[in-house]
């Protein structure tokens, strides 16, 4: 592995915020700041300093408020960053319950009531079809892959590594049952888009261990059950 990939874990709900960069020293790439009261930014400047990296850019999977908290709440500095997101998601970042549960709705008005407001990036950029995007000195490969939400999006890195979201996980896959989400496009995405990933790839889930598509190729049920079209 010649890349530099280092992990803040979000307090809630344990989402994987992944600091991906060429090499100790260089910018680097954030994907999925997660929730942190008040922000995970301490922790992940903290991630930055430690390596001397520098911000080049924050990478979205989905619009679910566990992967966007801090890309939307933080101070002027965070929001001006660079952000990718599925254009299909971009609406859940100014209107996050959108996407959420009955119950998480609930703590979103908590959130609320202490005056935390949803702010999108100010420089942000939709993705709608498979691209490549050359950032920080990394080459990603942006694929739809719709089912968790309708805009999530799956990203090749240097043909090393796949940023996987909520698409896959080890030995599992995101929910569908939240709105946005459809087990018809799960299906096809694993069948159609996951299963053809190179299995020398290291996946970064949005949750959990970190695993390789050679492990989820031959372990994981429900893409095993998606490749034989019994999902």
């Amino acid at each position: 592995m010649s890349l530099l990939i280092k992990n803040v874990v979000a307090d809630l709900y344990g989402t994987n915020c992944w600091i991906i960069a060429p090499a100790i020293g260089s910018e680097a790439l954030i994907v999925d700041p997660g929730i942190a009261q008040p922000s995970l930014w301490p922790r992940i400047n903290q991630a930055l300093e430690e390596n001397h990296l520098k911000v080049a850019a924050v990478f979205l999977t989905h619009g679910h408020i566990d992967h966007t908290f801090s890309a939307i709440i933080g101070s002027a500095e965070f929001l001006n960053f660079t952000t990718y997101i599925g254009r299909a998601d971009a609406p859940l970042l100014s209107n996050p319950g959108r996407g959420m549960s009955a119950q998480s709705q609930e703590l979103l008005r908590e959130w609320e009531k202490q005056g935390v407001n949803w702010s999108e990036p100010t420089a942000l950029n939709l993705l709608d079809d498979e691209t490549v995007i050359e950032i920080a000195g990394l080459s990603l490969r942006v694929i739809p892959a719709p089912g968790h939400t309708k805009g999530s999006i799956i990203a090749r890195v240097n043909d090393e590594l796949l940023i996987s979201g909520d698409v896959l996980f080890k030995e599992g896959i995101g929910r569908t049952d939240l709105p946005g989400g459809s087990m018809v496009e799960m299906r096809k995405t694993l069948g159609e888009v996951i299963a053809k990933i190179d299995e020398s790839l290291i996946v970064l889930p949005g949750h959990g261990e970190r695993t390789t598509m050679k492990s989820e190729l031959e372990k994981n049920p429900y893409l095993r059950a998606a490749i034989a079209g019994e999902l």
